[in-house]
């Protein structure tokens, strides 16, 4: 960039001005505003939160259809977007969808029933659960051959060794 006079000459060449650019690690993590506010609030936090305040969600109930209508309802300073992250990670852990496979009514937030489950959500429950334990059955099926791997290739070398030594010229 040049800085003009008056009469229209280039006096002296400048540097366009940088700012630094954030890292994706801080722009995902909390941070504090720059009018000193409170450091703004993560979906797990949140969901840590509505189970201290909620025993409908503590203890995995399941949840009324529309739930995060009544959450914003009761505190209407929560952001929909933190609530909808903290919702979703409450009903896709293991023990709610356990909890929903087996259910034959679902909650409000005060602990009053609402509507019952359909039975195309218990499948899905149970499909997804069934879909967790099969790949986390494949993990460990592959730890464990990658373990006996290593133990036969570690018996094969210790017996070339062996045979090393043995036929080794002294």
């Amino acid at each position: 960039m040049l800085i003009k006079s008056n009469a229209g000459l280039n006096l002296m060449p400048t540097a366009p001005s940088i700012t630094p650019l954030k890292t994706l690690s801080q722009t995902m993590t909390t941070t504090e505003p720059e009018n000193n506010a409170p450091a703004t609030q993560t979906a797990r936090m949140l969901l840590k939160q509505l189970q201290q305040q909620f025993p409908v969600i503590r203890d995995c109930l399941p949840l009324a259809i529309g739930i995060d209508k009544q959450v914003i309802a009761q505190q209407p300073d929560i952001s929909r977007k933190l609530l909808r992250g903290a919702l979703g990670i409450h009903t896709k852990s293991l023990r709610y969808l356990k909890s929903l496979q087996i259910a034959n009514k679902r909650f409000n937030l005060d602990g009053s029933e609402a509507s019952e489950p359909s039975a195309e959500q218990r499948a899905l429950a149970a499909q997804t659960l069934h879909a967790h334990f099969k790949k986390q059955a494949e993990v460990h099926k592959a730890k464990l051959a990658a373990e006996a791997e290593e133990a036969a290739a570690r018996v094969r070398n210790e017996k070339l060794n062996e045979l090393a030594k043995k036929f080794a010229r002294e």
